[in-house]
């Protein structure tokens, strides 16, 4: 593994985009993480960044590339959600979940694949969930947006796959972070009694992935869905 590419994953600051920039760090890489605000983990750049703003993507892209070097990695990771049932879902609920999840994906994966082209190498990770193709009551607008990153690693594979860029998608289960902890106690309970494996993930079994669809070995895997969520969706 060569420790001198640099990777950007968005949303760094808490959760499983938090852990997957640990994870990278630990491994050592050149490491910069967005978020709209707090900080990222001890040894990364934060660079602030709305992805729904391409202006503001462009901008947080220069600093990184000033700072740090061209971006090799990118880890697509910042997410919303706005959970409610499609007759009570309002356009906004639906159409910023999906400017956020599915548009901020686009606008930061089409900056980094310039630097990537140029390097002829690359690696975009999409984080998405088991709910994109599982599917899940209340969350119509997020369902939506996490199955839609499959359908654009896949049409960026068929793009890029010749030019050294490997396009995949990652599909967390639940995770133990501050978003299912706000799940009242029942709904944890009905959701562990589905889950093959009897329990929740940490998100340092997600990173663990993640790092491993970025390095070397992981050159002939593109346009793939990984489940990591304990045998519930298995990929579908």
């Amino acid at each position: 593994m060569s420790t001198d590419r640099v990777v950007l994953v968005t949303g760094g600051n808490r959760g499983i985009g938090r852990a997957i920039a640990e994870r990278f760090v630990a491994d050592g890489y050149k490491v910069a993480v967005t978020a709209r605000s707090g900080e990222g983990p001890a040894g990364t750049l934060t660079v602030r960044a709305d992805v729904t703003d391409a202006a503001s993507v462009d901008a947080a892209f220069t600093q990184v590339e000033h700072e740090l070097g061209p971006i090799a990695v990118v880890v697509a990771n910042a997410g919303i959600t706005k959970d409610t049932l499609l007759l009570r879902m309002t356009e906004d609920d639906f159409d910023s979940v999906v400017a956020t999840n599915l548009g901020g994906a686009f606008r930061v994966v089409k900056r980094a694949s310039k630097g990537m082209l140029r390097a002829r190498w690359g690696r975009v990770i999409l984080i998405s969930s088991v709910v994109g193709l599982y599917g899940s009551a209340g969350q119509i607008n997020y369902s939506s947006s996490k199955s839609g990153l499959v359908g654009f690693a896949r049409s960026l594979t068929r793009e890029l796959g010749a030019r050294g860029i490997t396009a995949n998608v990652v599909a967390p289960g639940f995770i133990e972070t501050d978003m299912t902890a706000e799940l009242p106690a029942e709904t944890q309970a009905e959701y562990r009694k589905n889950i093959p494996a009897g329990r929740f993930a940490t998100p340092d079994e997600v990173a663990g992935v993640v790092t491993w669809l970025a390095s070397d070995d992981a050159a002939y895997v593109s346009g793939a869905v990984i489940p990591v969520d304990g045998g519930l969706g298995m990929g579908h």
